[in-house]
Parts: C-alpha cells; sequence; structure tokens
C-alpha cells in the first residue's frame, strides 16, 4: 500500500481551477454555482493521486472499471484514514451484468444504467445489502454503437422498470457525446438530455444532469449540468494501460 502523502500543490490548484471555470460557466447562465458537482474520474490513477485531491476538497471520485476499483477505493480509503477527507465514489463506465455484485459494494452511486436486465440484477444486489442504490439512466444521444446508453426512444420504459425495483433510486440521467475537438459541438447533445428528462413522468424527481468531461464541461454547465465529470484537467494525463 503507497504510504500517505500530503495533498500536491498541482492536485489543489487543478482543482481550484476547474471548480472556478464550473463557477464561471454557471454564473453565465444565471445558475448558482453550488448546484453542480465535480466527479474527479480517477481511471488509471493511482490511489494516492485520489486521496491528494480529496485532501484539497474533492468530494465525488469516479471510475470506469469494476476490477480497478476494488483495489483503489479500499486503498484511497486507507490513505485517507483519520485525515477528515472522505469520498464518496460514483461508478461511470459500462457496467456488465456479472459485476453488479461488486457494484453495490463498492459505489454509492451507478451513472451508467442503461438496460433492465442490469436494472433488475442491481437491484436484487442492492436488495440483499438492505440498500436503495442510487442511479443515473445513460440515455445514448450520439447513436454510436461502442458508447453505452439506451436510445431516447427506449427511456420511459427503462425508467418505468427502474422506478418499480425496491433495490433502486432513480436519481436523473447521464450521457457522453460523441468525441471532438470542438466543445460547441456537444452543446445539442446536452440540451437534448436536458429536454429528455423535463418531458419524462415526474422530471422533479430527476434532479440530477450527469454531463460533461474535461473537453466541455463549461457548455455542459450551461446547459443544466448538475454533475460534470472530469478526469484529466483534475488529474493530467493517464498513466498507459497495463
Amino acid at each position: 500500500m503507497s504510504a500517505p502523502v500530503p495533498a500536491s500543490p498541482p492536485v489543489a490548484e487543478r482543482l481550484a481551477a476547474v471548480r472556478e471555470r464550473i463557477a464561471a460557466a454557471a454564473r453565465r447562465v444565471g445558475r448558482d454555482p453550488a448546484a453542480v458537482r465535480l466527479v474527479g474520474v480517477s481511471k488509471r490513477h493511482p490511489a494516492s493521486a485520489v486521496a491528494n485531491a480529496a485532501r484539497a476538497g474533492l468530494a465525488l471520485a469516479g471510475e470506469s472499471f469494476v476490477q480497478e476499483a476494488r483495489a483503489k477505493i479500499p486503498e484511497a480509503r486507507a490513505l485517507l484514514e483519520g485525515s477528515g477527507a472522505s469520498l464518496r465514489w460514483h461508478f461511470v463506465g459500462r457496467l456488465q451484468r456479472n459485476k453488479a455484485r461488486f457494484a453495490v459494494e463498492l459505489f454509492d452511486c451507478v451513472e451508467s444504467l442503461d438496460r433492465s436486465e442490469l436494472a433488475d440484477e442491481l437491484s436484487r444486489r442492492a436488495e440483499a445489502r438492505e440498500r436503495a442504490l442510487p442511479v443515473l439512466l445513460q440515455v445514448n444521444l450520439s447513436g454510436e454503437p461502442q458508447k453505452g446508453g439506451a436510445g431516447p426512444a427506449d427511456l420511459p420504459a427503462l425508467l418505468a422498470h427502474c422506478r418499480g425495483l425496491p433495490g433502486l433510486a432513480v436519481r436523473g440521467l447521464m450521457t457522453v457525446p460523441a468525441a471532438g475537438e470542438d466543445p460547441e459541438a456537444a452543446r445539442p447533445a446536452f440540451a437534448r438530455l436536458r429536454e429528455l428528462r423535463d418531458a419524462q413522468e415526474q422530471p422533479e424527481a430527476l434532479p440530477e444532469l450527469s454531463m460533461g468531461m474535461s473537453a466541455d464541461f463549461e457548455v455542459a454547465v450551461e446547459e443544466g449540468a448538475t454533475l460534470v465529470r472530469v478526469g484529466t484537467a483534475l488529474f493530467g494525463p493517464r498513466e498507459t494501460a497495463a
């Protein structure tokens, strides 16, 4: 296990810079900056980097791979023991049904629920642990088959199914737009997710919109994001996968 180290200035400075950019984007459209929360996506970054960010004030961390999280989350918790800092963990990647048990054990929220079979398994596992797992429903607005997410036309049925499961608490929607160099290119997808949420039954029960990453989170905030998933802008370039 890595030895605890104090918060490094680069992480603290990056966190402050990202938060200021979030706040500025919110103010541009008359939103309260406090209504937007930062999820620091730590995929392929060590537990020590996440612990440093938590010591600097990061409250939410995101992971994309269950196997990586199974090692990293306990290590990060151990590194933070006695520091007064803590983290809540969101799963933000594509989740295989056979990893549902670990997701329920490890994470405070699953942001990428996109099909009823996975919903059933997550609910069953959560019920066994006597909890209602907070989830977001991922919507695929780009039409890219390599991306997870239910199609917009399938969202109402998926939402109704998930709302009927006792082990789940549906909190909102999530999307990953098509990749591109221009942040403005993602704006239509972010606006569409907000419109889809508002068109569902009981939209007031879906307060969360998770959208926006390092390249486009300011546009996402302008379009109503309540959660932005930022990795590179916070932690720097990812380590190369082994």
